[in-house]
C-alpha cells in the first residue's frame, strides 16, 4: 500500500468517531382500533409490538364519541402509557397511536404524532409512517398562500391538504389529498365516525387489517396484532384505502390499478422476525438470505458467528446449508439505550463495547465467518472486527445478507447520505480494508431475489422498492433532487416544548 492510500485509510478511521451507528434507523409504526371500550389500553400495547420501528416519542389519540383526547410524550412507550393515569386520559371506543424515528423534523414533542386538528365538519388525526417526497414544495406553496405549520414533520403537510380541499366528505378530501402528494406513506386516520388505513400507490410502506370481536384494527406488522390477540385479515393493497363506519370495512382504489413495489428491507432487516410479510414470517426471509449468501461464498472456516440480532436468522441459514457450526460469539447488552449518555471520548470510544461483548473462550484461535443484514457506514463494523481480533480470533471473514447500499432511502428511513455510504465510492477491496476483515463478501442482487422466491429481478418492473442498491426509486426523490430544505419554524429552537 502507498504512503498516500495510507494516509486516506488512517484519516477515515479516525472519522469513525464521529458515527455512532451503523444500522438503518426504522421508520415509525401506526396502530389504531375501532369499536372497542378499552381502545386506548389495546393502542399502548399494539405500540409496545412495534416499539422496535421508534424510539424516539409516541403519542396516542382517542375519540369517545364527542370528544377527542390526545397524550404525547418522548421516549418509549413502556416509560409512559404503561400506568394508569396516562390511559384514564384516554377515554372513547375509537383510538390511534404512533411511535416515532424522526426521518423530517426534529426530535421535539410538538412533532410527535398523532396529530390532531378541527376541519370543518369535525376533528380529523393521523397517524403516518414513511416520507413525502414532495412535502416541502407542497408545504412552501401552502405557506405562501396563508396556511400557519406549527411542527417541522411533513405529516402536517397531509393535514393541511385535506383542511384545504373543497370537497365536502371526508374521504373525498382525502383522496383529493392523496393525488397531491407523493412518496411512500401508510396512514392510519380518525375522524368523528371513521377509522381509516391508507397506503402508498407502490405499498413501499406496509399496514395489515386485524380484526378483534367487532373491532377493526390497522397496524405497521402483523406482530402487533398478535400481541393483542388480534387476528390477521390481509395486507392494506397498495394504493388502497379502507374505510371502517359502523363495524363495517370497505374498500376504495382511486389509483391506477399497478403491481406493488414493497420495501426490501421490510424482508431484511425492518421488520419484527416473527412479523408476517406476504404469507411468510420475516424471520424465515432472513434464514433464505443466509442459506443464498452460504451459496455465494467459498471461505473455510470454524464458526459462523452473527452480529446479533439481526444478523441471527441469516447466520442459521448459513449455517444450516453448510454444515457449519454456528455459535453465539457476540453477545448483546438489551438494557442500553439509543439515548445514553457520552460525556468524554474516552467514554465514546467504549460505544459498540457497551452493546457487544465476545465470548473468548469461544473464539479464541478461531476462524470465523461474521455475518450481518446490512453494511451502512462501516463504523460499527470496522469496531466489531476489532473486538473479535482482540478476543484473539486468527480470521475475521465478513458476510453480509444483503447486496451494496449504495443510495439513500427517501420513504421513511432515516439513513446517512450517499456520500457516507461505505459502499458508495469504494470498492469491495477497499471496504475490507477499511473495516480491517479478512475478506468481504455481499449477497448479489440475483441472490437477493431469490431468496425472497422470486427466480430473478424484474429489470422492467422490480418486485420490490430495491433503490438502495440500484438507485431505481419509484417515486422521484423531487425535494432532494431539487435541494429543497425545512425551513418553517426555523426560528423557534428544536428543543422548545411548543
Amino acid at each position: 500500500m502507498n504512503f498516500l492510500k495510507m494516509k486516506t485509510l488512517l484519516t477515515q478511521k479516525k472519522k469513525l468517531k464521529k458515527f455512532k451507528s451503523d444500522k438503518l434507523r426504522e421508520e415509525c409504526g401506526v396502530f389504531g382500533i375501532s369499536n372497542h371500550d378499552e381502545a386506548a389500553t389495546l393502542v399502548a400495547l399494539g405500540l409496545h409490538a412495534l416499539q422496535h420501528r421508534g424510539q424516539e416519542g409516541c403519542g396516542i389519540v382517542s375519540f369517545d364519541g364527542k370528544t377527542f383526547h390526545s397524550e404525547k410524550r418522548q421516549g418509549l412507550v413502556g416509560d409512559h402509557f404503561t400506568k394508569g393515569d396516562a390511559i384514564k386520559k384516554l377515554p372513547g371506543y375509537f383510538a390511534i397511536g404512533h411511535t416515532r424515528y424522526s426521518t423530517t423534523g426534529e426530535t421535539s414533542l410538538r412533532n410527535i404524532q398523532p396529530f390532531y386538528a378541527d376541519l370543518f365538519g369535525g376533528g380529523i388525526s393521523i397517524a403516518h409512517n414513511g416520507n413525502l417526497t414532495n412535502a416541502i414544495t407542497l408545504r412552501k406553496k401552502l405557506v405562501k398562500e396563508g396556511a400557519i405549520f406549527r411542527t417541522t414533520s411533513d405529516t402536517e403537510t397531509v393535514v393541511q391538504l385535506i383542511a384545504k380541499s373543497k370537497r365536502e366528505k371526508i374521504v373525498d378530501k382525502i383522496i383529493d389529498t392523496l393525488f397531491q402528494i407523493n412518496g411512500g406513506y401508510a396512514l392510519v386516520i380518525m375522524t368523528n365516525k371513521k377509522l381509516i388505513g391508507i397506503r402508498d400507490p407502490f405499498g413501499i410502506r406496509p399496514l395489515v387489517i386485524g380484526k378483534l370481536k367487532d373491532s377493526y384494527i390497522f397496524a405497521s406488522e402483523t406482530c402487533a396484532l398478535d400481541l393483542v390477540g388480534a387476528k390477521f385479515i390481509r395486507e392494506v393493497e397498495n394504493g388502497e384505502i379502507v374505510v371502517v363506519e359502523n363495524k363495517e370495512l370497505t374498500s376504495i382504489k382511486p389509483f391506477p390499478k399497478q403491481k406493488a413495489r414493497p420495501c426490501v428491507f421490510e424482508y431484511i432487516y425492518f421488520a419484527r422476525p416473527d412479523s408476517i410479510i406476504n404469507n411468510k414470517c420475516a424471520y424465515e426471509y432472513r434464514k433464505s438470505l443466509g442459506h443464498q449468501l452460504s451459496i455465494e461464498t467459498d471461505v473455510d472456516a470454524d464458526l459462523i458467528v452473527p452480529v446479533p440480532d439481526s444478523g441471527v436468522p441469516a447466520a442459521i441459514g448459513f449455517s444450516q446449508n453448510t454444515k457449519k457450526s454456528f455459535d453465539l460469539g457476540l453477545i448483546r447488552n438489551h438494557y442500553v439505550g439509543r439515548t445514553f449518555i457520552e460525556p468524554s471520548q474516552n467514554i465514546r470510544s467504549l460505544g459498540v463495547k457497551l452493546k457487544l461483548s465476545c465470548t473468548k473462550s469461544t473464539l479464541k484461535n478461531k476462524s470465523i465467518i461474521l455475518i450481518d443484514d446490512s453494511l451502512v457506514r462501516g463504523t460499527t463494523c470496522y469496531k466489531i472486527v476489532k473486538m473479535l481480533y482482540d478476543a484473539g480470533v486468527k480470521e475475521v471473514h465478513v458476510r453480509i445478507a444483503c447486496p451494496k447500499i449504495i443510495f439513500p432511502d427517501f420513504y421513511g428511513v432515516d439513513m446517512p447520505t450517499k456520500k457516507e455510504l461505505l459502499a458508495c465510492e469504494k470498492t469491495e477491496d477497499e471496504m475490507c480494508k477499511y473495516i480491517s476483515a479478512k475478506t468481504l463478501k455481499f449477497l448479489s442482487l440475483e441472490g437477493l431475489y431469490k431468496a425472497l422466491g422470486h427466480e430473478k429481478r424484474n429489470n422492467s418492473y422490480p418486485q420490490f422498492s430495491d433503490h438502495y442498491f440500484t438507485g431505481d426509486y419509484p417515486v422521484k426523490p423531487f425535494d432532494q433532487e431539487s435541494e429543497n430544505q425545512i425551513s418553517q419554524l426555523s426560528l423557534l429552537s428544536s428543543k422548545s416544548n411548543n
